[in-house]
């Protein structure tokens, strides 16, 4: 089995989540994969996002352990849930896409 040390990857923000991150719309994250077996997850991700990037309002981004309803994730273009959800084991030079489909009105 392959295990790696830290990946290295992208994340984007659309439909104005990047408001939440500085209005940063792409951030180039590196993470090492100490837990979990050596495996950086999206569920890492997330509490990285939250701990280390999020600007205001971790409310309007996490719910829980991950996303909150109305926040579509996709995996280098695809959706998350095709890929495993909070369980996809990130390569390096992956791409994670956060896009908000809750806009006020």
């Amino acid at each position: 089995k392959f295990e790696m040390d830290e990946v290295e990857f992208k994340v984007e923000f659309g439909g104005g989540l990047d408001l939440l991150f500085g209005k940063q719309k792409e951030l180039q994250i590196r993470l090492v994969a100490q837990e979990a077996g050596g495996a950086v997850t999206i569920r890492h991700v997330l509490a990285h996002l939250k701990e280390k990037h999020i600007v205001e309002r971790p409310e309007l981004f996490v719910q829980g352990d991950s996303v909150r309803p109305g926040i579509l994730v996709l995996v280098n273009d695809a959706d998350w849930e095709l890929c495993g959800a909070l369980d996809y084991v990130l390569r390096p030079n992956d791409s994670l896409c956060f896009i908000s489909t809750l806009h006020g009105g």
